[in-house]
């Protein structure tokens, strides 16, 4: 049996590029049921300073982006590699852009309990088909809920600030790391593999890892 390999995600929930990147990588882990990683997903807030209430979507981007030809020009490659990789973003549906530091704790939760990933695909689901506001308490729970967590204890942990500057802290030492865009892969602490890759690539990567270890 191949020996793990560690495979550190560096991502954001309402990161389009994430979603895709998460895409591509499944398809390539699929395609390899016996690729060597094991995944870890790592909190990076692309927004750090959002109010933890969020703000109204379309003034979000249209500051971030200059106006509104800015942010459609913006998101026209975001939609166009999400087409290819078989997703569904519900822009029109979507009206706010949640600060994440709350579903970054339930990631951290969810990976105590080996639900990780689990939590970071109904995350992306939530935000990006749904049109969820995935910074809402009740949201996030019903989240938890969907993949088998306690939904009570994740509301009485969400009302409290545990794990909160744990998050924080974990966030600035990526960036101080060089992080500074997501998605970021790490592969066995070593190698850097930055944006959304398609799967032809981690084919590549788990054959030279598979290779290395015969």
């Amino acid at each position: 049996m191949a020996k793990a390999i560690k495979l550190d995600i560096m991502s954001d929930p309402i990161c389009p590029w994430c979603y895709i990147g998460k895409a591509h990588l499944d398809r390539a882990l699929q395609d390899h049921p016996d690729h060597p990683f094991a995944i870890e997903w790592h909190p990076f807030q692309l927004n750090p300073d959002m109010p933890r209430e969020g703000m109204d979507r379309r003034s979000y981007l249209e500051r971030k982006f200059g106006g509104k030809e800015g942010a459609v020009r913006a998101y026209a490659p975001v939609v166009e590699h999400a087409e290819k990789a078989g997703l569904k973003i519900n822009l029109e549906a979507m009206q706010r852009t949640p600060n994440t530091l709350d579903a970054h704790r339930l990631i951290h939760w969810a990976g105590i309990e080996g639900r990780q990933t689990a939590a970071v695909s109904a995350l992306f689901k939530a935000y990006f088909v749904d049109a969820r506001d995935i910074g809402d308490a009740e949201v996030l729970a019903d989240i938890a809920d969907s993949i088998e967590m306690d939904a009570a204890v994740v509301t009485r942990l969400l009302k409290s600030d545990v794990d909160a500057q744990d998050i924080r802290d974990r966030d600035a030492h990526s960036r101080k790391m060089g992080v500074n865009s997501v998605p970021t892969f790490i592969v066995a602490n070593t190698h850097a593999v930055p944006g959304a890759q398609p799967p032809e690539l981690w084919a590549q990567v788990i054959a030279d890892l598979t290779n290395q270890q015969d």
